[in-house]
């Protein structure tokens, strides 16, 4: 097997457990002892436990197993194996967690940041959370359940992930308001509407996290260097570059330009390769709203099949 490959499968799992320690941290720490209802099946396993005491990470197992079975034939097995480490790791993180977090003489989680700051802790734990979920699918992972759902519908249509995700998890949610082991309706409205809360920053920060890390710039480099640019980059960063011809107003002088679509984490190597061969070039940098193609997204809309005659 390539070495590349392989050091590039062994980084997606590190990345991928490094977030899952993140996530079970930020769920079980910030959330959890305030009673806080979240989307997912995170927040299915901690609705269960909050009104039967049932431990969530074996309902967060048994609804994932479900799901794994429907997920298989649309995401294909490469997807589904790091979705069952991450399923598989994430409950075993869940339980430690819980063993971890201080508890009072009754046995009672202990609220980290204090009685009544219940939605300070629920920013704490979100940020968290959201960041953890980015972490997991920039490599190329997922924490199962509802993203399975997410990354199925993303697979095909472009629709972002945080609103894939918000949809589903406003009916997870909202079902609070029917189950009366938790107290008053007006108990339930207010945790329902902290449910709600948690989607609004956990799906930001998601979404900025993943769409950051995946966003493109585009390059226009003017330089009398433009063929030991343009090698240079092609090169080193294996990437491609466009040569498109100029024609200066001013001067009447004949310029190629280089055009280069780029990662935005990409920017910093591209500019250190123009300052080193032509400290004098300009540059233009702008961002673009998307790139589909060869090294970059797949571009996800359905094509009408002509009918035949």
């Amino acid at each position: 097997m390539d070495k590349q490959l392989i050091w590039n499968e062994a980084k997606d799992y590190v990345g991928i457990t490094l977030g899952l320690i993140l996530y079970s941290f930020g769920f079980t720490f910030f959330l959890m002892p305030y009673e806080i209802v979240t989307g997912g099946v995170a927040g299915v396993a901690a609705i269960v436990e909050y009104a039967t005491t049932f431990p969530n990470q074996f309902t967060y197992f048994l609804v994932n197993a479900a799901l794994l079975i429907v997920g298989l034939k649309i995401l294909g097995w490469k997807f589904l194996v790091k979705t069952i480490y991450a399923i598989l790791v994430l409950t075993f993180l869940l339980g430690m967690m819980k063993e971890l977090v201080p508890r009072d003489d009754n046995g009672q989680m202990i609220k980290i940041l204090g009685e009544g700051q219940d939605f300070m802790s629920l920013i704490v734990g979100c940020l968290m959370t959201g960041s953890a979920l980015g972490i997991v699918f920039l490599n190329n992972g997922s924490t199962g359940g509802t993203d399975i759902i997410a990354a199925s519908v993303n697979k095909f249509y472009n629709m972002s992930l945080g609103t894939i995700l918000g949809f589903v998890d406003f009916i997870i949610i909202g079902s609070c308001l029917f189950i009366p082991q938790f107290g008053s309706m007006l108990q339930r409205s207010y945790m329902v509407v902290f449910g709600f809360c948690t989607l609004v920053i956990e799906n930001y920060m998601l979404d900025y996290i993943y769409s950051r890390q995946r966003s493109s710039v585009q390059f226009l480099i003017f330089s009398v260097k433009w063929q030991e640019i343009a090698n240079e980059i092609g090169t080193k960063m294996d990437h491609g570059v466009t040569i498109l011809d100029g024609h200066g107003w001013y001067t009447g002088q004949e310029r190629k330009v280089l055009c280069i679509l780029a990662k935005k984490n990409e920017s910093a190597t591209i500019f250190r390769i123009i300052k080193h061969l032509d400290p004098n070039a300009f540059v233009s940098q702008s961002a673009v709203i998307g790139v589909f193609g060869e090294g970059f997204d797949t571009i996800k809309v359905k094509v009408n099949k002509k009918k035949k005659p």
